[in-house]
């Protein structure tokens, strides 16, 4: 018998790193993709493999160093590099990212499936400029193609070139209308109206056998959208209705789970720690949080018009630096193990991560955004790493947002977000937590009133800009005229003017949110 060669007993192992990942054992997984590593030195397969099971075992600083060794390879390979792509993008890593993209050009020799990852990778990272560019590639290669138009109208969305997008979408349901994404897209890019509107052919789709939880949510919201739009309250509550149920069916949420993490961020105290003092080249973070759909995008985009404030949008970057700092991948923004870790924490080092992973996306401004809403989980996380960092915390009535929460389509985050009592419940959750914050950081967070935002722009906005230690400049509130692109679910509705909505969109619908409402405690 001819002696095995060494690519049949890395195929040997590979095999059986495989079973072990199926059964979830992936620390025996990521043994027996070490051992091929041994056999097969640079290999970026394997690499990425071992990322993912150190990541699948919670090992965070691990999986995040096997993908940055393995764009350090600089692969040529077309499959490997499309995967890498996710996985650097998963650690926030994305100048690594960018080389990886560099390596992949000329875009004419990148196939479009490709040209499609690419650009949602660099959506994901809150490059939507760059992406179009690809997508605008892909269309050229064939200009007819479904998954290339509706990604693209998405991203004209976030760009806010809403009749471009507007023409993508009706191409993409010329050829394909059985796509379920087309129709809430098409419902979103603008408001309806009686004689144009697609009730008829949004209701056909969702008579059609067979389709997936997730297709006939995206329809339902589609309808209620456009029955919402044409006043017709009542059928588009029934939409809404069936849209949270579909959506809400394809989820898993562990109600006691969301319980536990804000009971221990309430307990969370911090074993003191000297700060090292962070270098003055660094500029000045202005944290945005709230609930989803309380105004935290409008915010941004007016502190965005400052002269010296940079609008980074939705970044991940701090709850990397934290994953970082307590060696664990968990899903989401936090979870009990890091929340536990994190009383050992060092702190400055989170801080400073976190500082120089954002520094490349600054163009000179000594301050900028960093609107994740949800960073309110991490406010005594960020005042412990970031003794100079700004936090605003936007606030809402508490109907109108969870109202708003309610018929918003997220991807697979706010889980709670599409059941009455989960959203009412989340949202005491956070009310409390912040009071906490508050008075554990005294002076750390400015309260925003999204009702007097609306109202009374230039005082409110005055306000901010002396929370955060800059003049006031009267081109903030010129929104029109802004170009950044906008990558959030306010994408449309941030580019016109200031509104100010005299009659609470909920009371339109309040006979049926009575649950909502007695669970909130709503006078």
């Amino acid at each position: 018998m001819a002696p095995e060669s060494t690519s049949d007993r890395v195929a040997a192992l590979t095999e059986r790193a495989q079973v072990h990942a199926v059964a979830k054992d992936f620390e025996q997984a990521a043994e027996c993709y070490l051992l091929a590593l041994e056999l097969s030195p640079g290999d970026p397969d394997i690499l990425l493999q071992l990322s993912y099971m150190a990541s699948l075992a919670g090992r965070y600083r691990s999986a995040h160093g096997y993908a940055v060794q393995a764009s350090q390879l600089k692969t040529q390979r077309t499959e490997i590099l499309k995967e890498l792509l996710s996985r650097l993008r998963t650690f926030n890593e994305v100048p690594a990212m960018l080389a990886c993209v560099e390596r992949m050009l000329p875009m004419s020799r990148i196939p479009i499936p490709s040209l499609i990852a690419i650009a949602a990778q660099l959506t994901y990272a809150g490059l939507p400029q760059k992406a179009i560019a690809f997508l605008d590639e892909a269309r050229r290669a064939d200009p007819e193609y479904p998954p290339t138009l509706l990604s693209r109208a998405h991203v004209l969305m976030f760009l806010g070139r809403f009749a471009e997008a507007g023409e993508d979408i009706s191409r993409t349901l010329t050829r394909a209308p059985q796509i379920a994404q087309a129709y809430w897209l098409q419902s979103q890019v603008r408001k309806q109206t009686a004689s144009e509107n697609h009730l008829a052919q949004i209701r056909a789709q969702l008579l059609v056998p067979q389709r997936s939880a997730q297709d006939r949510a995206l329809l339902a919201f589609a309808l209620h959208k456009e029955l919402d739009d044409l006043g017709r309250h009542e059928e588009a509550w029934h939409a809404l209705q069936e849209a949270c149920a579909s959506k809400r069916s394809s989820l898993r949420y562990d109600a006691a789970r969301s319980r536990e993490v804000f009971e221990r961020l309430l307990r969370f105290a911090p074993h003191p720690m000297p700060m090292r003092p962070q270098p003055d080249l660094h500029a000045t973070p202005v944290f945005i949080v709230g609930m989803h759909r309380s105004g935290t995008t409008l915010i941004e985009q007016l502190l965005d018009g400052h002269s010296d404030v940079r609008g980074l949008g939705e970044l991940y970057d701090f709850t990397s630096a934290m994953r970082y700092a307590t060696d664990h991948h968990c899903a989401g923004v936090t979870d009990p193990e890091i929340i536990a870790r994190a009383t050992t924490v060092d702190f400055s080092a989170a801080g400073e991560r976190y500082l120089e992973g954002v520094a490349w996306r600054l163009c000179g401004e000594r301050h900028f955004t960093d609107k994740l809403p949800s960073n309110f989980l991490n406010v005594g996380f960020i005042c412990e790493a970031l003794p100079q960092a700004k936090i605003v915390h936007m606030v809402r009535d508490p109907m109108e947002t969870c109202f708003s929460n309610l018929r918003e389509i997220f991807s697979d985050a706010n889980p709670y977000s599409y059941d009455q009592f989960e959203l009412a419940d989340f949202y005491g959750y956070y009310r409390r937590l912040m009071a906490h914050w508050h008075a554990r950081y005294p002076g750390r967070i400015l309260d925003v009133d999204y009702a007097q935002l609306t109202r009374e722009p230039e005082q409110v906005v005055r306000r901010v800009c002396n929370f955060v230690g800059i003049a006031f400049e009267p081109q903030m509130l010129g929104m029109q005229s802004r170009t950044r692109g906008i990558v959030t679910a306010s994408a449309v509705q941030v580019r016109d003017r200031i509104r100010v909505q005299e009659t609470p969109k909920w009371r339109a619908y309040e006979r049926y949110l009575a649950p909502l409402r007695e669970r909130l405690g709503y006078e």
